[in-house]
């Protein structure tokens, strides 16, 4: 597939990955590792956009850091890496396949991807489990314990719904 409905699936998808791989941090548990480690999370998403024609998205992923610093790398079920996204205090960058993209921040990047800036700090506390606060989100942690998480964008549209799966 060629022109622009092949260039505009490929927007869809990096802006897709780029709201999953962020959203990610929001709905993961945290996996135990040494006490001098970063920290750390893995599981399964699914993202649903509510745009014209609706997306969705899904991949396992594998988030290390925090708000200041880290990293989120996307794979496919056969273990194909998606994508991987890096930001720290210097700025934030994509990689997916062949594609690089730089910013001076993540929420730069992300608003650069996404069309608007996304919850990275409200994501890491909800990933402990604590209902943090995001301007257009709200985040649903009654079966954390469980292994689910839901979190859904109502502004700016489109709307948005990110359901995580995870080993508590």
């Amino acid at each position: 597939m060629t022109g622009p409905r092949a260039a505009a699936r490929s927007a869809c998808l990096v802006a897709g990955s780029m709201v999953a791989a962020l959203l990610l941090g929001a709905c993961a548990a945290p996996r135990q590792q040494g006490a001098a480690s970063a920290d750390a999370w893995s599981g399964r998403l699914a993202l649903r956009l509510d745009s014209t024609p609706p997306q969705s998205f899904s991949a396992s992923f594998d988030l290390r850091g925090g708000p200041q610093a880290g990293e989120l790398q996307l794979n496919s079920p056969l273990g194909t890496t998606l994508a991987r996204v890096r930001w720290s205090p210097q700025g934030a960058e994509l990689r997916q396949g062949d594609r690089f993209e730089q910013r001076e921040s993540l929420d730069e990047l992300t608003a650069a991807l996404s069309g608007t800036t996304l919850p990275v700090k409200a994501l890491f506390g909800w990933l402990r489990g604590n209902n943090s606060a995001a301007d257009g989100w709200t985040v649903d942690l009654s079966q954390q314990p469980q292994g689910r998480i839901t979190a859904r964008r109502t502004t700016p549209p489109p709307s948005a719904e990110l359901r995580v799966l995870f080993v508590p």
